[in-house]
């Protein structure tokens, strides 16, 4: 039975993932490619932290919060992706309304702090090329420390408010979710009232969470570009240039889908391509971080190779 009587009224008490596809063998393909998607992102995530806490050298601001945002990979795609693994391969698609509550909070809340660190990380560029000779000073370790668990604490506070006012309406039927796990838009489609006063708390959230960290980056990144374009050797401003475009490369795979999907009106909404944007920023870019913001920074293969070659790192 999925649906508890309330007051003479029936509401759901667990939904249905319906994922991407109903064909066992689609679904077969589609379970060998996203486990090696996940085991790939927790392998390079999880290499990542380890090289850094192994590594003094790393022992920096960059590489703190390099290795906070690894961390907040893991977890994201560990939110979604092995109950997705596991739907793939099972007969029944059903998880539970708590689940379901757990999920979206989890989700959001990882998404909202790796959205707040985005512009930590920004503004830590801006520091390093504008002011190289203060930066220790202004980012020392108390401000990073600071900056982190305030980003935290954000990230989950606003999180907590979605999923309570998504959760909270009334779920009377039907129990289908056209989506392979609990995000917020896919679920609030299947709510049995009028859901306008949801839908603009959602988007005050979004501006919050999206419109500013976006605004603060393209603010740092502008400083930068101005600061850049001011040196006059051609081989540092390119070495400039390179540190700052991993970053900006990551910040557009993160904010460009997830801005898409929570930020316009809940009757624009389109189940299958949002499943696919979803993954964007949901898989890959917890698959391309390393790749894109770490493993091709010279810093994390110097202490690759230290522990290939010795098995340790000095």
């Amino acid at each position: 039975m999925w649906m508890i009587p309330r007051q003479n009224q029936s509401w759901v008490s667990e939904f249905i993932l319906l994922g991407f596809s109903s064909d066992p063998m689609t679904n077969s393909i589609l379970f060998i490619v996203f486990l090696l998607i996940y085991l790939s992102s927790v392998l390079g995530n999880g290499l990542i932290i380890l090289l850094i806490c192994l590594d003094s050298h790393l022992h920096t601001p960059m590489y703190f919060f390099l290795c906070i945002l690894a961390m907040l990979d893991t977890g994201y795609i560990t939110t979604t992706m092995p109950q997705m693994l596991i739907h793939l391969l099972a007969h029944s698609h059903t998880i539970s309304f708590a689940g379901c509550w757990m999920q979206m909070y989890v989700f959001g809340a990882l998404a909202a702090t790796e959205s707040m660190l985005f512009v930590i990380m920004a503004y830590d560029r801006y520091v390093a090329i504008c002011y190289p000779l203060h930066y220790t000073v202004i980012l020392n370790w108390g401000l990073c420390i600071e900056s982190a668990s305030g980003s935290l604490v954000c990230g989950f506070l606003s999180a907590l408010l979605h999923t309570f006012f998504t959760m909270s309406l009334p779920y009377c039927g039907p129990n289908k979710v056209n989506h392979y796990f609990c995000e917020g838009p896919a679920v609030l489609s299947l709510a049995c009232m009028d859901t306008h006063l949801i839908e603009m708390v959602d988007q005050v959230l979004s501006i919050l969470m999206c419109l500013i960290p976006i605004s603060l980056i393209m603010t740092s990144y502008i400083h930068i570009a101005m600061a850049i374009l001011k040196i006059k050797s051609i081989q540092a401003r390119c070495k400039a240039f390179s540190t700052c475009a991993s970053h900006l490369t990551v910040v557009t795979l993160f904010y460009g889908p997830a801005s898409y999907i929570y930020m316009r009106p809940n009757s624009s909404f389109s189940p299958e391509r949002d499943k696919q944007i979803s993954l964007f920023y949901n898989t890959f870019t917890a698959l391309l971080n390393p790749v894109v913001y770490s493993l091709r920074n010279k810093d994390i293969k110097r202490a690759f190779l230290k522990v290939m070659a010795h098995g340790r790192v000095d």
